[in-house]
């Protein structure tokens, strides 16, 4: 079964997430679903080393996305991608933070971004110094999701100068470490997702706390970056689709002269447009969630994460035009719009996908690319 029917055939059987408010920030959802069952549900075999179930990953943020806000499905989308997985590699500390975040008792931070190299990882700055068993952390991590929520994060840090892959670790630190702070982001946007920045001065910790091995950040790292690109791109389609069917059904009820702004060939005409790039995207997460999952293709994810940037972008500046004054509600389109700019942004800008999609990309009866 594909994984939209998949998705689509578990629709009917009911959320028990349905008693939660709607305003339930991403710890609460974390804790309810681990309660639920449904955190390991996610993985093959309940199991984060063999990789996501991309059909039960679907469903669940499909269920998250049609009740709750963007900030709430972030804090439960980029843990399950990215941080579960890469504790599954770890022992010690990392594997009982791993038992317990799937049971929802703990959420984990990935702080990857520094305070002034962003999302370039080889430039950053926290550095993490060895002596025997004993480690020290020092640094900023900027815009982490779940950073004032998390019970532990998940830190990468470089042990030496200079860019070389093999320069950089994970490190595993306890939100209550001596000498680690958490603050707010300064914004008021993704509400429940716990965004904040990360301060670390001279946090010991032992070498336990290395997950991964030393040397092995960013390798590790890049092993799954395709399923937290494969990820947002189901959420796109989640998302793009919830907003379209607001929006028809908005349209649909809408007074305009003698009918309703669904008769008007140019508004259908528009909307229409819009859904067709939402089932482009769908189509294109479709046929390469297997090349994701199961080879961690790098550049079909990249492909993924530019298509849902790219159509997140477009759906929901057709629907807030056409939702009109209607759409500046709460949780409306312009809203989303606002929020939804972090498909372009988190794990990688549209630039930076795309130009692994030219690098990769062959041209059609001429071989590769030079």
């Amino acid at each position: 079964m594909s994984v939209f029917a998949a998705r689509e055939a578990a629709a009917g059987t009911g959320s028990p997430l349905a008693t939660l408010p709607a305003d339930a920030s991403g710890a609460d959802l974390w804790h309810a679903l681990g309660a639920q069952n449904r955190l390991a549900g996610v993985y093959r075999g309940n199991d984060p080393r063999r990789g996501v179930d991309p059909a039960a990953l679907s469903t669940l943020l499909t269920d998250v996305d049609r009740r709750f806000g963007v900030g709430s499905t972030l804090a439960v989308t980029v843990p399950l991608a990215t941080c579960l997985p890469l504790l599954a590699q770890g022992t010690g500390p990392a594997a009982h933070t791993l038992a317990d975040s799937l049971d929802g008792h703990t959420v984990v931070a990935l702080a990857a971004t520094d305070q002034d190299s962003g999302c370039d990882l080889a430039a950053l700055d926290t550095r993490v110094t060895f002596d025997g068993d004993r480690v020290r952390l020092d640094g900023t991590k900027r815009w982490i999701t779940n950073a004032t929520t998390c019970g532990a994060a998940l830190v990468l840090a470089r042990h030496r100068p200079g860019p070389h892959f093999t320069n950089f670790t994970w490190v595993l630190v306890p939100a209550d470490a001596p000498g680690v702070r958490a603050e707010p982001a300064g914004t008021d946007l993704f509400d429940g997702s716990g965004t904040g920045h990360l301060a670390f001065d001279g946090v010991r910790l032992t070498r336990e706390h290395v997950v991964g091995g030393t040397g092995r950040g960013l390798s590790a790292f890049a092993a799954h970056i395709a399923t937290e690109r494969l990820a947002g791109a189901l959420w796109a389609v989640a998302l793009c689709e919830r907003v379209l069917r607001d929006t028809a059904r908005h349209l649909g009820r809408r007074r305009q002269g003698g009918g309703v702004l669904w008769d008007r060939e140019a508004i259908r005409q528009r909307w229409a447009g819009a859904l067709l790039r939402s089932r482009q995207h769908r189509a294109l997460t479709e046929s390469l969630t297997e090349a994701v999952t199961d080879r961690r293709d790098t550049a079909a994810a990249a492909l993924l994460k530019a298509s849902a940037a790219e159509t997140v972008e477009h759906v929901l500046d057709v629907c807030a035009h056409l939702q009109g004054a209607h759409g500046f509600r709460t949780g409306g389109p312009q809203q989303l719009r606002a929020q939804a700019a972090l498909f372009g942004i988190g794990g990688g800008t549209t630039e930076v996908v795309l130009d692994i999609v030219a690098e990769t990309a062959p041209l059609a009866g001429a071989g590769e690319l030079p």
